[in-house]
């Protein structure tokens, strides 16, 4: 799911933009920094932090906004 959601960001050059931007990694990393689990969980806390955006990938990729908040959960989960 974190790749459909890097997918998603992709599409959208303004979010995409936003997220290299907040991330600090180029567009040249990209593809080899999706390898790593620690950047697929920072795309999905990305995708989290705002109920639009989190509304618009869930609705693009057919899922619920819970059904994208337990995928970053299972990634890393956050121990309180």
């Amino acid at each position: 799911m974190a790749i459909q959601a890097l997918s998603f960001l992709a599409s959208d050059p303004e979010r995409l933009g936003l997220f290299l931007s907040e991330s600090g990694i180029g567009p040249q990393t990209l593809r080899t920094s999706a390898n790593d689990p620690k950047f697929l969980t920072g795309v999905l806390d990305f995708i989290l932090r705002d109920d639009a955006t989190v509304k618009a990938f869930a609705d693009a990729s057919k899922l619920t906004p819970q059904t994208v908040a337990n995928a970053r959960e299972t990634l890393e989960p956050r121990w309180e």
